[in-house]
């Protein structure tokens, strides 16, 4: 239709006015034809009462246009500029409370082109809606994986938000270390570790990509809590670069949404990062903690252990044995051999004294050939005890240099807390480096406590 004006009702009125003037305008022949006389029908005022019935059937075809279709074309103009104020609010605030499907949404009572393009906009409606939602979750699930670089705290927040925008019932993150897999968190599974051996999840990683378990609805998942039946596992690898860093596993017992699975395809990635960067950070703090040639505690680290120990015995009103030892004539052993010999005899004492240590004892290497052992819950008599097991196993072994064997002694000192009432780790440092000078003065390669 050709377009007079810039407004389409003003051009409909325009029309269909016209159109009934035309037909007021050719009425009075049609009735002419149906038999009625000239004098009649083909007057003035007939012509001037079927132009004015005609432009009142036009008005009224206007105005019932305007109250079927036009009240329709506003309510759905009415929810575009609402949805485009909410999408400004959004993008300035982040705010997407009141952007919700059912504020925006168009009833469809019609079907025709009206009612087309109400359902098309009531499915632009629950796109924008989802793609809230997915960016909403992804913000969320980003701002816990930036908070967090200790992996322990990582794993256990990013569990509790995949579970939370899966909709999932239970679930685990397993971390690759060393070539084997282990648990990092786990929510739901009274027996996490049996992932670690799963099949699905070895798939997985092998195979790069995600494995869906469908599982019959007689078999039931033991939960923290309670049982529950699970339709639906997800296994998804999390790779960095193409290195296997561990895997998801989520349990759901209504099954997955295609929403849900692609939420989860962007939180993968995301993790992985925050994986990679996590035992990045853990292989940093851990080489700043080790002495880069025993590979045991260095003094900064090993010290701050020794404050953390001699605080949880005052706690605890428990024990802390404090063990200074020191290879005897070293000087001798750099001159005869050299420094590189001297290096491996440090190494040889270090990994000595480690294999004869508990489980929870710290050797931290204190300066140059002395060490220092911390032993939670060893008295003078336990301590030492272990101190001579130490200094034997020392002087029974060697260090090969070239066709020669190199073998070393060791002096030590040892003392106690509560047994010395001391007021300070430090103090506990100092009588057991008291002790060790008097093992030394003493004629060497012996235990003294102090």
């Amino acid at each position: 239709m050709i377009r007079l004006t810039r407004k389409v009702f003003t051009d409909l009125a325009i029309w269909m006015i016209g159109l009934g003037l035309v037909m007021g305008l050719v009425f009075p022949f049609f009735v002419g034809m149906m038999g009625v006389p000239a004098e009649l029908a083909l007057t003035p005022w007939f012509f001037a009462a079927t132009m004015t019935a005609g432009c009142m059937v036009g008005g009224a075809n206007i105005w019932l246009t305007k109250s079927v279709v036009g009240i329709r074309l506003r309510t759905l103009a009415d929810r575009m500029r609402f949805v485009e104020t909410n999408l400004r609010t959004f993008a300035q605030t982040g705010n997407a409370e009141k952007c919700t499907v059912d504020a925006c949404h168009v009833d469809v009572d019609s079907e025709d082109e009206i009612g087309e393009s109400a359902k098309a906009f009531n499915y632009l409606v629950e796109s924008l809606a989802y793609s809230h939602r997915t960016d909403a979750a992804v913000r969320s699930f980003t701002e816990v994986l930036s908070s967090h670089l200790e992996l322990d705290v990582l794993s256990s927040k990013a569990l509790e938000q995949l579970l939370e925008h899966s909709e999932a019932a239970a679930g685990a993150i397993l971390i690759t270390e060393e070539g084997e897999l282990k648990i990092a968190s786990s929510q739901g599974i009274r027996t996490p570790d049996s992932l670690c051996k799963s099949d699905h999840v070895r798939r997985a990683i092998q195979t790069a990509s995600r494995v869906t378990v469908n599982l019959p609805q007689d078999v039931t998942v033991e939960g923290i809590l309670t049982n529950f039946r699970p339709r639906e596992v997800l296994v998804d690898p999390v790779f960095y670069k193409e290195v296997p860093l561990g895997a998801i596993v989520l349990a759901s017992g209504a099954g997955f949404k295609d929403d849900a699975k692609s939420r989860l395809d962007l939180f993968r990635h995301g993790l992985a990062l925050a994986f990679n960067n996590a035992l990045t950070h853990d292989r940093l703090q851990t080489l700043a903690a080790l002495d880069p040639l025993t590979g045991i505690y260095n003094r900064r680290f090993g010290m701050a252990r020794l404050h953390e120990e001699f605080g949880r015995a005052i706690r605890m009103t428990g024990t802390l044995g404090v063990m200074m030892l020191d290879i005897d004539h070293f000087k001798k052993v750099n001159d005869t051999y050299g420094h590189l010999a001297g290096d491996r005899v440090l190494v040889h004492v270090a990994k000595t004294t480690r294999a004869a240590l508990r489980e929870g004892d710290v050797l931290m290497r204190y300066g140059g050939e002395e060490f220092l052992v911390i032993l939670p819950a060893a008295s003078k008599a336990n301590s030492h005890d272990l101190g001579e097991r130490i200094r034997r196993m020392v002087e029974d072994s060697s260090v090969a240099e070239g066709d020669q064997m190199i073998c070393v002694t060791i002096s030590i000192g040892i003392t106690s807390f509560p047994e010395l009432a001391a007021a300070s780790d430090q103090e506990l440092v100092k009588r057991a480096d008291e002790a060790l000078y008097s093992a030394k003065e003493s004629g060497r390669n012996r235990v003294i406590v102090g």
